[in-house]
């Protein structure tokens, strides 16, 4: 994960926001293809990912 959205999201609340920030996203790499499932999976994008990544950043909030 390099810049985009993510990174600029990430700025804005640590200069901002006293929060604790968890980035899941895609990593720099070239793109795959196949079936959306198998592609949203290869990336750790389905939901039981993502909310894995949400229980991590509740976790970290004191």
């Amino acid at each position: 994960m390099v810049g985009g959205l993510g990174g600029a999201v990430a700025e804005l609340v640590s200069a901002k926001c006293p929060v604790p920030v968890v980035r899941h996203g895609v990593e720099d790499t070239f793109g795959r293809s196949g079936t959306a499932n198998a592609v949203l999976e290869y990336y750790g994008l389905t939901p039981e990912k993502l909310a894995e990544k949400c229980r991590e950043a509740v976790a970290l909030k004191k």
